[in-house]
């Protein structure tokens, strides 16, 4: 990391608080966390959102479900 981003961490509350360690092991925990939700979306995205969706037997329902956000 750079240094000016370092200080601006260093001068946070939480970091402070906490700790530096403990601040970037959560933000990375939930880096993670998110870019598997939106692997997973995206497969749901690929295997259901185009090209006859659900197929016959769930014909109509497909606009009665959401996409989790991104």
């Amino acid at each position: 990391m750079d240094e000016a981003l370092l200080r601006r961490l260093d001068a946070d509350e939480e970091v402070r608080k906490r700790g530096r360690s403990a601040v970037l092991r959560r933000a990375a925990a939930e880096y993670l966390r998110r870019s598997r939700s939106r692997r997973i979306a995206e497969a749901y995205r690929r295997a259901y959102g185009t090209k006859g969706g659900l197929g016959d037997e769930f014909a109509g329902w497909e606009r009665e479900g959401s996409w989790p956000e991104s």
